[in-house]
């Protein structure tokens, strides 16, 4: 048989669920103390994300969509890309956005239903939440086109779940990047499941990272519960990127610890036993271990820092509940430089229904 063309998929990971170093550590991660300020910022998300749920469940809060569990591969993203870079989130990864500068009380802002948390005090060149599925990979194809061809050194980065890895956004994305050799890193955070749709039923591809190879892109899959694959591979892609070499698909395997969103009740599809089973891989347990056996670390910093993570999170929680609700006209004050007469009309009509006319 001749054989046209021949791939492999790495797949990297350094800190098993044990806690336990399963290969030599990546030049430039081989301090613990380096990886001590993005633990506590991972412990930070999780306490955002706890406190954030609780809103939702006492009405305080919209439909919310839970990071529990992915907090190794956001934070990851997030601490590898550069202030001049540009990250398309979907929905949940506020470990990467955080990092990036923009603000929790943002983030509650949008999931109150204001879109006013949408335009970021922080990182102004980030593309807005996107609950649309992988449209945003379009969006980070696009801006890492224009970066290529004024010759800036940005790279643009767009995260996606495994469900999103089917949509034809995605496969366009990398197909552009692909073609153009764009600086495009494409993150697909595979945690199990599309909402109620297992992973096994949405394709046939043996890994998700793979789908790159149709494109020309560089391939990797990595354990996204392992913070130190999360940083490691993020540098090289965001190196090739850097370096003219083209995208790359990395597909951050993780698992999702809660229900998809505050809407749903995964306890209709998934085994208890399975969600058991995620627990034991989950990414704090295993580098608080790590950490704390290399000398770094300890249950009474744990203890103070999260007590400070709470002060925190309940500041940034009181300057959302205190923000002044926009006036009813504000859906309509923003959409035309000059208005339709059926809009304004509309307009009118809501000030009318508020008795405020």
């Amino acid at each position: 048989m001749t054989v046209a063309a021949s791939f492999e998929i790495e797949y990297l990971q350094y800190l098993g669920p044990d806690g336990k170093l399963v290969r030599d550590l990546p030049e430039g991660l081989q301090d613990p103390k380096a990886l001590v300020p993005l633990f506590k910022q991972m412990l930070f998300v999780r306490t955002f994300d706890s406190k954030a749920i609780k809103l939702q469940r006492t009405g305080k809060l919209g439909t919310y969509a839970a990071s529990l569990g992915h907090e190794a591969a956001h934070v990851g993203i997030g601490a590898a890309m550069k202030p001049e870079d540009v990250f398309a989130p979907s929905y949940r990864e506020y470990g990467a956005q955080f990092m990036r500068g923009v603000k929790p009380r943002e983030v509650l802002l949008y999931w109150g239903g204001d879109e006013r948390g949408n335009d970021f005090e922080g990182p102004k060149n980030d593309y807005p939440w996107c609950v649309p599925i992988s449209t945003q990979c379009l969006m980070a194809a696009g801006a890492a086109l224009s970066f290529k061809l004024r010759g800036q050194d940005r790279v643009a980065v767009a995260c996606c779940g495994d469900g999103g890895s089917s949509k034809t956004d995605f496969y366009a994305a990398l197909n552009s990047a692909g073609a153009y050799k764009s600086p495009l890193v494409l993150c697909v955070i595979n945690n199990g499941w599309a909402i109620s749709v297992p992973r096994h039923a949405q394709t046939g591809a043996e890994t998700l990272a793979q789908k790159g190879l149709a494109g020309g892109l560089h391939c990797l899959q990595l354990d996204g519960n392992d913070l130190i694959a999360v940083l490691e591979g993020m540098r090289r892609a965001t190196e090739r990127a850097r370096n003219g070499e083209g995208g790359t698909v990395i597909e951050m395997m993780t698992y999702r610890l809660h229900d998809h969103t505050t809407a749903d009740d995964a306890s209709r599809y998934r085994d208890e036993a399975e969600v058991k089973d995620g627990w034991t891989r989950e990414p704090m347990t295993r580098l608080r271990t790590y950490l704390t056996e290399a000398g770094v670390w300890s249950e009474d910093e744990e203890k103070a820092w999260i007590a400070d993570c709470e002060a925190r999170v309940d500041e940034e929680i009181n300057a959302y509940l205190n923000t002044p609700v926009q006036p009813v006209e504000a859906m309509f004050d923003h959409l035309y430089a000059d208005p339709p007469a059926d809009l304004l009309a509309q307009r009118q009509e809501a000030i009318e229904r508020e008795g405020r006319a």
